[in-house]
């Protein structure tokens, strides 16, 4: 745009600001006035932004503004007014008109606005101008907030913003063709800010906690300042070249060599050695055309080999909403002094604002966390690498950054996300994949964190009492909502994606909903989620067909209402909460944390998915610009799929192939030796497939899901054939049906009836889902025949010293150990577990036994007092305490109500003389610690009704060595304390399944009171105390000069004069 097509008005105005005479600006008396006219004729200019265009060809900035600034800043108000202006004037193109115009004429106005913004950011690059802002800037950070005025504050906001316009207009690629290490338009901006003075203000306002209101300003401009670089070369910056770089530079010119070579010795084989004065046709046998004739090529024969189908073909336009999103500008090396500014200014800002400023970039920030816990690993320090070992087991505990990979590759979007995200992506994926594998080679197991989402529906709504559901109330509820269900709902949702239940429980809880829906008289919702349900679960028809009739799925509906199914227990009447507010009509939702073991190849079989494989397909494709770490990143995940997980064939797709194609087919093919090698691979595997599945070229026109993979190696499975679950069943034969009926009027009065039996009348479509209903429940039923055989077991081994082991050696059906004594004890075979404990056998001719107890006084010593001797376990030991673990375990996986039928006592049994020689050795204190923990864990649980394990954590020298002793430990194991899982756990822990009147309950037995002690019954009572009391006597004869004996007669002596009243055994010192 010209001057003379300037509007008339616009041209006044400018010519009232002044005129430039050599270096000296001379303003008009009506300057300032100006200067606010323009500001409104910027406020009211059209969408094409004339005034802007204009005032910019006028060269308004350059000519006239900046040396109003630069010579006549002691004009407060005419400074303030002229920085108004240019922040206007120096705005970004984007934001003037929103977007990029997609009409030509619209974006050719938009290209004038950035032509004009790139001569603004040529003009700024003056050091006396950024000089008087850097002065300006600097007197009014020198006010106190008191002292500021409101004019202050905007002034400082706007001098950043023109500073972060300048810096954010682009580079002109036409007019800069500077090589590297040259000074661009940019290095001499930022180079006059450096002069300026200004960066050292910015890096002010980054630290100083007064000033945190222009946080964001600054980052914008910092960002602006580092636009073009990289942090290799602003390390590299001043540093003499090492010879790993130069030898990387070498091999990257001699690649650049060979490529060159090889186009040029391709170019030559493809022309012959004489010119052809004709073209020439050519029949290409074996190609067929769009008829049944083969090809013919009406071109020279070295051009065959670009030959391809689409030829001639309309290039197929891509929507603008699937444009892939483009990257950032490209890289280049600044000149070395602003390098070396750059440089300064990343240490001084890393050093002294980085904390209290940089808001952190998720993937970054979690790439660099990961590089730099990887470099500790490989320190020669052994406290960094064992820092490091912490720092990893924390990471790769909780289970929110081991799944942030798998999340971001699967919501992974190029039409929103640059290639570049994806490669940082890739490559911290990597890495992670990488230390994570290393960290579980050197462990057995390795116990992370696991959090599941479970979501409760409203209390209000209760579950159907037993008049609700008679057949007669059923059949009115039915004819209240049959009409109801003619319409239909949309928007049921029968299942929550976002939860960790598996889809097969929620398939059972759908199925509930449903018949809940109708049993409250809501016949549109339960239509509805039948509906919805069918089109989750298709397989096996278990919500009807695809194509049920209407009447066919009223039916269906119907035998829903009237069939019993399973549903949840009731919670226990403790656990309910008693400010009465049961009726809540929100869903609510809680977060169950556990705890489980890790398998890293289990882990990485999530990866095996076409949502995640694509992304590194994608970026794949870019193989020639790549980095050869990235190259290496994508072939090392897709090696782990193909070989690992033996998933091969999820790559088996046209596309991918296409891309092996490219790759082995290029001239420098050698570059890229480990992709070509895994292209083969994947070729040679699917060739030999192809040999014996005939339908394997056209499974290459699909992506695969991991079943299909299955199908697609080892054999396509027919209709009732595999078990597997989630496919479709064959229905039901007449005699099947019939079998079943007879099978439930036979059984249907008896006395262990469950929950899940089918009526009659219910139709064989529920038949999967209620088989996978059963399978879930694990009841173990006893047939008539493995009865006899347990106890003609029982019979031939009870005088054995392992009668339980010799039974789980011969026994037919295989079953736990829990299981034996829970029904040898229903047999009425036994009346105690402790019958079934491996006896020790001694011999009864060795000196020094007990007569009585068949034991000499030292081991009976050691026995009690085990506290004070510390000695292995033996094998009976560690027998008793595997049993009390699958004890344990069997008792965890009993629903709660059926726990809450048993005492705890009859669960725990412990012997209290052992627990009163606790008290005696020195063990009261632990003992008293360990029943506050337990009566604290239960008021917790009561109170917060959260069930969570709560580790045992000593805080006293005295509790830690008892916590260390065998005899403690078997303590703890009996009350129902878990020990550690592995040498990530270092605490024994409360299980999460014991309930607050359990924990009472144990921490009532962990005292026993006097009157209990009398009470100890009559097997003993007098015989047990009189060898306790021998024992004890013959420790006290044994004579040891050290401390601790004398320490350990006190205590014995102490204990005999308490026991004095409870013995009248004439041998017992009291008693005489």
């Amino acid at each position: 745009m010209d001057l003379y097509v300037m509007n008339c008005e616009l041209l006044a105005t400018c010519s009232a600001l002044g005129y430039l005479e050599e270096d000296t600006y001379h303003r008009e008396p009506d300057c300032l006035e100006s200067v606010k006219d323009l500001i409104r004729y910027l406020r009211h200019e059209d969408d094409t932004r004339d005034t802007r265009q204009q005032l910019g060809a006028g060269q308004i900035l350059q000519n006239d503004l900046l040396p109003i600034i630069t010579q006549h800043s002691q004009d407060k108000a005419l400074f303030d007014a002229c920085i108004r202006l240019m922040v206007n004037l120096t705005q970004p193109a984007l934001l003037c008109f929103g977007k990029v115009p997609d009409d030509p004429t619209v974006r050719h106005h938009f290209l004038e606005v950035v032509s004009y913004l790139q001569a603004y950011k040529e003009a700024f690059a003056n050091e006396k101008v950024f000089g008087v802002l850097s002065e300006t800037l600097y007197t009014l950070l020198q006010l106190d907030w008191d002292q500021r005025q409101e004019e202050d504050n905007l002034l400082i906001e706007r001098i950043l913003l023109l500073v972060r316009n300048v810096l954010h207009v682009p580079a002109d690629p036409y007019e800069e063709k500077n090589v590297d290490d040259d000074a661009s338009v940019h290095d001499k901006l930022l180079w006059a800010i450096h002069m300026s003075g200004l960066d050292d203000l910015i890096k002010f306002l980054a630290s100083a906690q007064s000033e945190q209101q222009w946080s964001m300003h600054v980052l914008e401009v910092i960002s602006l300042m580092f636009r073009d670089q990289t942090p290799e070369l602003l390390v590299s910056a001043g540093q003499a070249r090492s010879a790993q770089e130069k030898q990387r530079d070498a091999q990257e010119l001699e690649a650049l060599r060979q490529k060159e070579q090889a186009e040029k010795r391709s170019r030559t084989l493809q022309r012959g050695t004489r010119h052809s004065r004709f073209g020439g046709s050519y029949v290409v046998q074996g190609l067929k055309s769009i008829g049944e004739k083969d090809v013919i090529y009406h071109r020279g024969l070295h051009n065959f080999k670009n030959y391809t189908h689409d030829e001639g073909k309309a290039v197929r336009r891509v929507p603008k909403r699937k444009l892939h999103a483009r990257d950032s500008e490209g890289k280049r090396r600044s000149a070395l002094n602003v390098r070396l500014f750059l440089r300064e200014f990343c240490v001084d800002f890393l050093e002294n604002c980085y904390n209290r400023l940089m808001m952190h970039l998720a993937l970054k920030a979690y790439q660099e966390l990961l590089l730099t816990v990887n470099e500790m690993d490989r320190s020669r320090d052994e406290n960094i690498r064992q820092s490091a070992n912490v720092i990893k087991s924390n990471i790769f505990y909780l289970m929110e950054y081991r799944e942030i990979f798998l999340t971001l590759l699967r919501k992974f979007d190029e039409t929103k996300q640059p290639r570049t995200f994806l490669r940082d992506l890739v490559e911290s994926t990597h890495l992670f994949l990488r230390m994570l594998e290393r960290f579980c080679k050197g462990r057995n197991n390795l116990v992370v964190q696991k959090k599941r989402v479970k979501r409760k529906k409203s209390k209000g709504r209760k579950n159907p009492t037993a008049a609700e559901t008679t057949p007669e109330a059923l059949e009115e509820t039915w004819g209240a909502v049959a009409e109801e269900l003619r319409a239909l709902t949309e928007g049921a949702v029968p299942f929550d994606a976002a939860s960790e239940t598996p889809l097969e429980e929620q398939r059972t809880e759908a199925m509930v909903r449903v018949q809940d829906a109708l049993l409250n008289r809501r016949g549109p919702e339960a239509l509805g989620l039948l509906r919805a349900a069918r089109e989750v679960w298709p397989e096996g028809d278990v919500f009807g067909s695809a194509d049920v009739e209407p009447e066919e799925e009223l039916q269906l509906l119907k035998q829903i209402l009237i069939a019993n199914l399973p549903r949840p227990p009731p919670p226990e009447p403790g656990m309910e909460e008693e400010d009465g507010e049961l009726e809540e009509e929100e869903e609510l939702e809680s977060v169950r944390v556990s705890e489980t073991e890790f398998n890293f190849l289990d882990f990485i079989k999530r990866f095996a998915s076409p949502n995640i494989v694509r992304p590194y397909l994608l970026l794949l494709r870019s193989y020639s610009q790549n980095s050869p770490h990235t190259n290496h990143c994508i072939t090392r995940m897709l090696h782990r799929l193909a070989v690992d997980l033996k998933m091969d064939a999820l790559l088996f797709q046209l596309s991918v192939f296409c891309l092996f194609n490219k790759i082995l087919g290029d001239p420098v093919a050698t570059a890229y030796k480990e992709l070509v090698t895994f292209a083969k691979f994947v070729l040679n595997r699917f060739f030999a497939l192809a040999a014996i599945n005939n339908k394997a070229f056209v499974e290459l026109l699909f992506w695969k899901s991991v079943g299909a993979v299955r199908e697609m190696t080892e054999g396509y499975s027919k209709p009732g054939e595999g078990c597997v679950e989630g496919s479709k069943k064959a229905k039901w034969t007449p005699e099947e049906e019939d079998e079943l009926r007879t099978l439930y009027v036979e059984h249907r009065d008896s006395e262990g009836k469950q929950r899940t039996s089918l009526p009659s009348s219910f139709p064989v479509l529920l038949s999967p889902i209620l088989s996978s209903i059963w399978k879930g429940t694990r009841i173990v039923l006893w047939t008539e025949e493995q009865e006899e055989e347990l106890q003609m077991l029982f019979e031939e081994f009870r005088d054995s010293d392992d009668v339980l082991g010799n039974i789980l050696k011969k026994v037919t059906a295989k079953r736990s150990r829990a299981r034996l004594v829970d029904k040898l004890l229903s047999m009425g075979l036994v009346s105690d577990r402790r019958e079934l404990h491996k006896k020790r056998r001694r011999n009864p001719n060795a000196p020094g036994k007990s007569a009585a107890m068949g034991m000499t006084e030292e081991e009976f010593l050691a026995d009690l007092t085990g506290g004070l001797t510390e000695e292995p376990m033996d094998g009976d030991e560690e027998e008793e305490e595997d049993e009390e673990e699958s004890e344990g375990e069997e008792l965890a996986r009993q629903a709660p109500a059926a726990r809450g039928k048993k005492s705890w006592m009859a669960e725990r049994e412990i012997d209290k003389w052992s627990l009163k020689l606790y008290f005696v050795t020195g063990m009261s204190g632990p003992l008293l610690w360990l029943q506050n923990c337990l009566n604290r864990t239960a008021d917790d649980r009561e109170e917060e009704g959260l069930f969570q394990p709560v580790p045992i954590v000593p805080l006293t020298e005295e509790n830690e060595d008892a916590m260390e002793k065998k005899s403690f430990q078997r303590l703890l194991r009996k009350i129902g304390v878990r020990a550690p899982a592995d040498e990530q756990e270092s605490f024994w822990r409360i299980p999460a399944q014991m309930r607050p009147s359990q924990l009472r309950g144990a921490a009532e037995v962990l005292s026993p009171s006097q009157d209990a002690l009398a009470a100890g019954g009559e097997a003993d009572s007098h015989e047990q105390r009189a060898q306790a009391l021998r024992a004890l006597l013959l420790a006290r004869k044994m004579k040891q000069p050290s401390a601790s004996a004398e320490h350990t007669g006190q205590q014995i002596r102490h204990w005999l004069s308490e026991m004095a009243p409870y013995s009248q055994n004439p041998m017992c010192p009291g008693s005489k």
